[in-house]
């Protein structure tokens, strides 16, 4: 794991011997002598480092000796940060003075001009690194004694090797037997091709034994080849051929025989004509080269053969030629089948009696399985000949540390870390800084690896964030993540957890037993926080007593990379000079606390949401290294400062829920930024044209802001991807409807259109735009449509516009507006036709829910019956219809009219006076459903309305809530006693 942080400090000392060398500066007598000798010695350390870290696991002294590398190595870390900080101090304390405005970089050039102090401090760095080559020379001896190898080979599988059989008493769960149900009766329905299955999942949680389940089907039994094979890593071509060949029996393979291509034909020998099933467990290799051999010559199989493979990896799956539907993923077992499992290990040929004695305490221990299986048995084990007292140790212990549960279950665990690269395994066991079952946000997570260096050196190009999701997806492809939630295009992880057995394997790498370091003054889990992940919650109360040492910030915390702080800044947080990362939450911050976080120059991640700032000082320049900055919600922040704008590698502004009323137009100065967010700035009515400079700009947020006019160069900026807009206004005073054309690319899924109308001839113009190709392609990717029309007509406008031609034209504009079925979610306000566009009763839609709100020229309502998956109507605001017809139902004489609509609501129709029923023989026929999923029917406001269809709602047989409000001819006729026997009469 200290390779990562290693890398980093080799390059970093690698950058500043070159730029000393390319300008022929020289630096502080012996330094440059000295740092290319630490160079060496890392890179000599990096060469064993792979087998080290896979020591670690099992050895505690390897351990330590890494963690005291990792110490050193970022002791040097922060020495370099100890020369930068003071550079950047003395030019900001001088910048007045000419020979300070040169480039700043990491640099040990001696100066005529340089104070004693400054001197003094130049000789202490030199001594620091010196101490530093002197350990590192302590350490270089003592990795002699371990004898590591430089270069290993493919490591072998330390796994017994699986087989076919399997004892069915062992085996619990409902969803296993049902998994087997599912991918048997998947194998049974496709003939064809060779089909490849996969079987997914994290180590210990089932996949092997679901195999062998499948693999002892009856079904397989009679015509079947069967045939299994334990892969393992590494993965040899001609060793899982000679397995297939010699498990057959047709054929003999030499067990010394090389030569792969005889090995092949005699695999394809002894599968050729045979319809067979074919096991590989345990496949680890996502060489999709080392496979392609083995299954050309498995194709000459009979049709309908079948391949099962198990494995801890998606990739592998889909390198493999597995399709999404034919990936199974196992479930957790149950806290019950939990209990039965670690009961029937733990307790077996004990009788009831003395089974209870165990089985409350016994539950709270399954519990800590999490579902996994593996765990269960371990556990089971590890309890078999413990009493009752020995059970409530293992209770109250954590499973990383007791010791029999470590060497039974995290060796499966291992072996997938161990298929990590050391960037991947650092990654990995870092994610323990969070507690169980935390949310973990992906992108907070990529700037905390991001922060501590995890990830190489950032050269400003993104290169780093997309290095971290490539790292979040390919642990999440090894199932060490679980509970994955994706962005709306389905492409990036946003949120994920990890499994609690996971966690504590996570948190077994990170734990260092060294007793020799620890802290007088903080508390032990604070230090060993600090010591382990240089990451630290701070979540103290102010204290009453100024002299209360445990508010301030203490020496052992000063090689802190991220921080989180609750409540209140800690007394001496300026020291903190080495912090990359910084969130401070719900803590109300002065200027004068401002100020000082504006002193940590090496900040890359600031987050002060909820703060209550009211301005932003003018000293938050000096964080040029600053890539996000995030102040959501500080609600009486009114205007950025000029010299935000000044941040040049910032790439993520959030500016979410402030109160911002212009945008300056030096924001045009931010080239680097990424993803802009000014949503819920409510008092925002523009944009500056400078937003449009924003050329790497690939998200952009305005949705509940007062903008009326988007600038239109926005279209020609090439990357924005996602723009979440406020209500697009389109209007003679607004944008033109064709400026969707140049958005199309970055719509997202919904879209709010607030149409404004002036002229009849200006609808003709919203028509014929919207009819463009051009439009027609960037609507067809919404899911959620909704529009509203203000009509701002004249009077003679408003009467020219009520006749038969101009409800055409309403009618044409809907339908051009909404081009396509596949809408999930739509919405229609203030529409003027006489009658409902055609779509709103086609069978091809998809639409699921449906709202329309005043409806002022609407006499009648389509056959929106036929509308198959919609769920939910609302109609408001209707003033001219008087009847629902029973066209409205859409049924012929074999059919079901709304099928799916659960919610149906009427309101504000202020002239309806008959809801027209069913025949006696639509009524009685058994061919005829109507809403058989409605659950409530609501109807408000509708004064005129005198009956309702009971026969209608007789046969909505689902129905369970009448909601009926403000309807006065309903209540004459059935009386104001809702539970009277008139108003039962109709359901």
């Amino acid at each position: 794991m200290a390779d990562a942080i290693v890398s980093a400090v080799v390059e970093r000392v690698a950058t500043i011997i070159e730029d000393k060398i390319r300008y022929e500066v020289n630096l502080v007598k012996g330094v440059k002598k000295e740092l290319q000798k630490l160079s060496k010695k890392l890179n000599t350390i990096r060469k064993v480092l792979d087998d080290a870290e896979k020591k670690a696991v099992n050895d505690q002294s390897v351990k330590s000796w890494l963690k005291e590398l990792e110490n050193t190595t970022y002791e040097m870390d922060d020495i370099l940060d100890e020369w930068n900080y003071s550079l950047l101090k003395h030019k900001l304390e001088d910048s007045a003075e000419p020979e300070h405005e040169q480039k700043i970089g990491c640099s040990f050039i001696p100066c005529s001009c340089l104070s004693f102090k400054e001197i003094s401090f130049r000789r202490d760095i030199a001594k620091k690194i010196e101490h530093v080559n002197a350990t590192l020379d302590q350490i270089l001896n003592e990795k002699d004694d371990f004898n590591f190898v430089i270069s290993m080979p493919a490591p072998e599988s330390h796994r017994e090797p699986t087989t076919s059989s399997i004892d069915f008493k062992n085996v619990y769960g409902s969803d296993i037997y049902k998994k087997r149900d599912d991918i048997v009766g998947n194998m049974m329905h496709n003939g064809g091709d060779t089909q490849i299955l996969s079987i997914v999942g994290t180590g210990g949680l089932g996949k092997t034994t679901l195999a062998q389940l499948i693999f002892s089907d009856p079904q397989f039994d009679k015509d079947w080849l069967k045939i299994w094979v334990c892969v393992s890593e590494p993965f040899i071509v001609s060793k899982v051929a000679k397995d297939i060949v010699n498990s057959v029996g047709k054929e003999t393979v030499s067990p010394d025989a090389d030569q792969l291509d005889p090995v092949l034909q005699k695999l394809k020998a002894s599968v050729l004509g045979k319809k067979f099933l074919l096991v590989l467990d345990d496949v680890w290799s996502e060489d999709r080269d080392k496979w392609q051999p083995l299954k050309i010559n498995l194709e000459y199989g009979a049709p309908g053969s079948k391949i099962l493979v198990t494995t801890r990896n998606e990739r592998v799956a889909k390198r493999m030629g597995t399709s999404d539907d034919d990936i199974y993923h196992p479930k957790e077992l149950n806290p019950e089948e939990c209990w039965s499992l670690l009961r029937a290990t733990s307790l077996e040929g004990k009788s009831e009696k003395e089974c209870g004695k165990f089985e409350d305490v016994g539950k709270k221990i399954a519990r800590k399985c999490k579902g996994l299986p593996l765990a269960a048995i371990v556990l089971g084990r590890l309890l078999q000949f413990k009493d009752l007292e020995g059970w409530e140790h293992v209770d109250k212990s954590e499973i990383w540390q007791l010791e029999n549960a470590k060497v039974d279950l995290f060796p499966h665990l291992v072996l997938s870390y161990n298929d990590l690269s050391p960037t991947l395994k650092r990654c990995f066991s870092y994610c323990a800084v969070y507690p169980k079952d935390h949310r973990i946000h992906a992108e907070t997570v990529i700037e905390e690896w991001m922060a501590q260096g995890y990830l190489g050196s950032d050269s400003g190009n993104g290169e780093l964030e997309l290095k971290g999701r490539e790292n979040l997806k390919n642990l999440a492809m090894r199932c060490l993540f679980q509970d994955i939630k994706k962005n709306e295009s389905g492409e990036q992880i946003e949120w994920c957890k990890m499994h609690d057995i996971v966690h504590d394997f996570a948190l077994f790498l990170r734990k260092n037993d060294d007793k020799e370091r620890s802290c007088q003054v903080c508390d032990s889990s604070l230090f060993s926080h600090v010591q382990e992940y240089r990451s630290v919650l701070w979540d103290y109360k102010p204290p009453v007593d100024e002299r209360d040492k445990s508010f301030q910030v203490c020496n052992c915390m000063k090689s802190l990379r991220v921080l989180r702080i609750n409540r209140c800044i800690p007394v001496g947080i300026e020291t903190l000079i080495h912090l990359r990362w910084l969130e401070v939450r719900d803590v109300a911050l002065s200027r004068d606390d401002l100020e000082i976080i504006c002193r940590l120059y090496f900040l890359q991640s600031l987050i002060l949401s909820r703060c209550k700032l009211t301005e932003i000082p003018r000293e938050i320049e000096n964080l040029d290294e600053l890539r996000h900055l995030d102040l959501r919600w500080n609600k009486e922040l009114k205007e950025l400062s000029e010299s935000m704008c000044k941040l040049v590698k910032l790439r993520n502004l959030f500016l979410e829920g402030c109160s911002l009323e212009v945008i300056p137009q030096e924001i045009g100065n931010l080239v680097k930024l990424r993803e802009l967010d000014l949503s819920w700035n409510e008092e925002i009515k523009e944009l500056p044209e400078s937003i449009c400079s924003l050329v790497e700009l690939q998200i952009l947020k305005i949705q509940h802001t007062d903008i009326n006019c988007l600038p239109e160069a926005l279209g020609e900026l090439s990357n924005l991807r996602t723009l979440k807009l406020c209500p697009f206004k389109v209007g003679s005073e607004y944008n033109k409807l064709g400026f969707l054309k140049k958005l199309g690319r970055c719509l997202s899924g919904s879209l709010l259109l607030k149409i404004h109308l002036s002229s009849m001839s200006e609808m003709v113009e919203l028509v014929e735009d919207a009819r463009q190709k051009q439009l027609e392609i960037p609507l067809q990717k919404l899911k959620t449509l909704k529009i509203s029309f203000k009509d701002i007509m004249n009077k003679m406008e408003q009467s020219s516009s009520s006749s038969s031609s101009s409800s055409s034209k309403w009618i044409d504009l809907v339908e051009a507006l909404v081009p396509h079925y596949r809408l999930k979610m739509m919405a229609i306000e203030g529409y003027k036709g006489s009658r409902l566009p055609d779509f709103m009763s086609s069978p091809l839609n998809f639409i699921k829910k449906i709202h329309l709100i005043a409806l002022s020229e609407v006499s009648s309502l389509p056959a929106m019956g036929k509308l198959p998956f919609l769920e939910i109507l609302n109609i408001q605001g209707v003033e001219q219809l008087k009847v629902v017809g029973r066209e409205f139902l859409g049924i012929g004489s074999s059919s079901v009219a709304f099928p799916k609509l659960s919610f149906l609501s009427f309101v504000l129709f202020s002239q309806w006076e008959e809801w027209e029923d069913i025949t006696e023989e639509e009524d009685e026929s058994a061919d005829i459903s109507i809403m058989p999923c409605l659950t409530r029917l609501s109807i408000y406001l509708c004064g005129s309305l005198k009956k309702l269809p009971n026969r209608l709602l007789r046969k909505s047989s689902s129905l369970s809530l009448l909601d009926i409000s403000g309807s006065s001819e309903l209540v004459k006729t059935y009386g104001e006693d809702k539970e009277g026997s008139s108003w039962r009469s109709i359901s």
